[in-house]
C-alpha cells in the first residue's frame, strides 16, 4: 500500500481526453500523481462518459486504491450568430447592433440568439466577444436589440462566444444538455459534479435536488455575479473551483490573483475543498517542460493551501500528459517542503467553529504536533470529520478510515487526506488495533511510534466525533 501514498498534501486533478484515452495512459497518469480524473462533458458523449468511468473503476480495482471522478457540466454556451460573407472586422468607435433578426450578419450587426440577454442587458453594460478579444459597450436597447459602440475591435467570425459580465441573466445554470448529462453522470457513478455558469446559490440548490447526495456538487466560480454572492454560494456548495480562464475574461485580469486568494481562504474558513484551475501548465500542451512563470503560478496555489490543482488540456489533448502530471506533482512536493510553507499555511488558519467536531479537530492537530505523532487516524462515515481535520492543515499526515467506498473516493479531492476502506471498530481496543495497523500498513508509522486517533462513540454513528486516543504502534498491530 505504501507505494500508492503521495509525498504531498495538495491533490491533483487530471482531465481525460484524446491524449489520455487508453488504459495504460490513465494508469500512468494515476501513478504519476493524479488523485482525481475529470471528464469534461463539453467534449464527452454519454457513451464516452460511461466508458471512462468503467475504465477508471477497473484501474481502481487493480490498484486497490480509491480514485475520484469529477464530471464537469458544460453550462450555457452564449454565442453570436453567423455572418453572410465570412469573418468581419469591427473597428474601434463603430456602431454595432446585436439583435434577434435571423438574417446573416455583417460588419454592422449580427444575430444574438439569446433573448434572455437582449431582455436583460442595459445601457452602459459591456459585452465581451471571442474570449474578451472584442469589447462592446451598450449605447441603447430596445425590443429585440441592443446597440453598442465598439471599444476594442478586431476580427469576428461565426459562433464566437459572448460574455456579459455586467448583466445578471435570468436563466439557471443548467441547460437541457446539462440535465441529461447530470443524470447520466450520476447513473455512471461519478463522485463530483462541477457546475458551470453559477450566478447564485439557487443554481447549486437546483443541482442538489437532482443529485440527492449521490454525488457532491462543486461550484465553478467564473462569473462576477458569483463573486458578489460568494459566501452564499459557498454555504450551499460542497466544494468550489476557481475557474480562472472565464473569470479572467469577465473581470480585469489583474484582479484574478487576488480573487483566487480570497476564494481559497474563504473556502478554508468554511471547511470546503477548493480547486484552482485553468492554464496552470499551459505551455506543456506542446512542450515537455513548463515556463518559470507557470511553475510560480502552481506554487502560489499550493502556498495558499488549495486542496487541489487541476490540469485541463495539458492532460486531455496535450503532447505530454504524463509529464504534465508528474511536473505538477513535483512542484507541489517542493513547495510543501519549503521552509516558508508551514508558516504561510498556519497564518491562514481560521478559528475553530464552536462545535464539538471543530474542537476535536483543532485538538488533534495541536496534540499531534506537540507530541510529534506520526499520523492522525480518523474514522468517518460521511467524510465530515476528515474535512474538519483537513481544514486545520496539520503538519501531521491524515489517514482516513471509512467503511464507505463512496466517501473514500470523494475525499481524494481533499487536502492531505489519504483514504483507506475498512471496517468500523467494535470497541476501543479494536479501534487501537485497526488504527495502528492501518498507519503501519500505509507507511505512516513504524513499531514503537505513536499516532493519534479520532473517532465517535458509539462506533459507526455518523456525526458523533467525540473521542481522541493516543496509541503506540505495536508488533501486534
Amino acid at each position: 500500500m505504501t507505494d500508492m501514498r503521495r509525498n504531498r498534501r495538495t491533490k491533483l486533478i487530471a482531465t481525460l481526453g484524446p491524449a489520455s484515452s487508453d488504459d495504460s495512459t490513465v494508469l500512468a497518469l494515476f501513478r504519476a500523481g493524479a488523485d482525481v480524473f475529470r471528464i469534461n462533458m463539453s467534449h464527452s458523449t454519454h457513451e464516452v462518459l460511461r466508458s471512462r468511468v468503467a475504465q477508471i473503476r477497473a484501474i481502481e480495482a487493480q490498484l486497490a486504491r480509491p480514485i475520484g471522478i469529477l464530471a464537469d457540466l458544460q453550462g450555457p454556451k452564449l454565442r453570436v450568430g453567423r455572418f453572410a460573407a465570412g469573418p468581419v472586422t469591427l473597428v474601434n468607435g463603430a456602431a454595432f447592433r446585436l439583435d434577434s433578426d435571423d438574417a446573416p450578419g455583417s460588419e454592422r450587426r449580427v444575430k444574438l440568439p439569446h433573448p434572455e440577454i437582449l431582455s436583460s442587458i442595459e445601457k452602459g453594460h459591456r459585452l465581451l466577444l471571442d474570449d474578451g478579444k472584442i469589447q462592446l459597450r451598450v449605447s441603447a436597447v430596445g425590443a429585440g436589440y441592443a446597440d453598442t459602440v465598439v471599444e476594442v475591435g478586431g476580427p469576428l467570425s461565426d459562433r464566437k462566444g459572448v460574455s456579459v459580465p455586467d448583466t445578471v441573466i435570468p436563466v439557471g445554470a443548467l441547460t437541457s444538455k446539462d440535465y441529461s448529462d447530470l443524470e447520466a453522470a450520476i447513473d455512471a457513478g461519478v463522485d463530483w459534479i462541477a457546475l458551470s455558469f453559477v450566478q447564485r446559490p439557487e443554481d447549486i440548490a437546483e443541482v442538489r435536488k437532482i443529485t440527492r447526495g449521490r454525488a457532491l456538487v462543486m461550484a465553478k466560480i467564473e462569473k462576477p455575479q458569483a463573486i458578489e454572492r460568494l459566501e452564499e454560494i459557498m454555504e450551499i456548495a460542497d466544494a468550489l473551483m476557481v475557474a480562472r480562464g472565464d473569470l479572467g475574461v469577465e473581470m480585469p485580469l489583474e484582479v484574478v490573483p487576488g480573487l483566487q486568494k480570497r476564494i481559497t481562504r474563504l473556502a478554508r474558513k468554511y471547511g470546503k475543498p477548493v480547486v484552482v484551475a485553468t492554464q496552470m501548465l499551459e505551455s506543456m500542451i506542446s512542450a515537455p517542460a513548463p515556463t518559470r512563470a507557470e511553475v510560480s503560478d502552481v506554487a502560489t496555489a499550493v502556498f495558499e493551501g488549495a486542496d487541489a490543482v487541476m490540469l485541463s488540456a495539458e492532460s486531455a489533448s496535450g503532447k505530454f500528459p504524463i509529464e504534465a502530471v508528474s511536473t505538477m506533482s513535483r512542484i507541489a512536493e517542493s513547495v510543501e517542503s519549503d521552509v516558508n510553507y508551514q508558516a504561510v499555511i498556519d497564518g491562514q488558519r481560521a478559528a475553530p467553529e464552536p462545535t464539538g467536531a471543530d474542537a476535536i479537530a483543532a485538538a488533534a492537530r495541536t496534540v499531534a504536533q506537540t507530541l510529534d505523532l506520526k499520523a492522525i487516524v480518523v474514522w468517518t462515515a460521511s467524510g465530515a470529520s476528515a474535512l474538519r481535520i483537513a481544514r486545520e492543515r496539520p503538519l501531521t499526515p491524515i489517514l482516513m478510515l471509512t467503511t464507505s467506498e463512496r466517501t473514500a473516493r470523494r475525499m481524494q479531492l481533499v487536502w492531505g487526506i489519504h483514504t483507506m476502506i475498512g471496517r468500523d471498530p467494535t470497541h476501543t481496543a479494536d479501534m487501537v488495533r485497526i488504527g495502528t495497523g492501518a498507519a503501519r500498513e500505509n507507511g505512516f508509522a513504524d513499531l514503537g511510534q505513536r499516532i493519534i486517533m479520532v473517532a465517535g462513540v458509539p462506533f459507526g454513528t455518523p456525526g458523533a466525533t467525540n473521542m481522541l486516543r493516543i496509541a503506540f504502534v505495536g508488533s501486534g498491530s
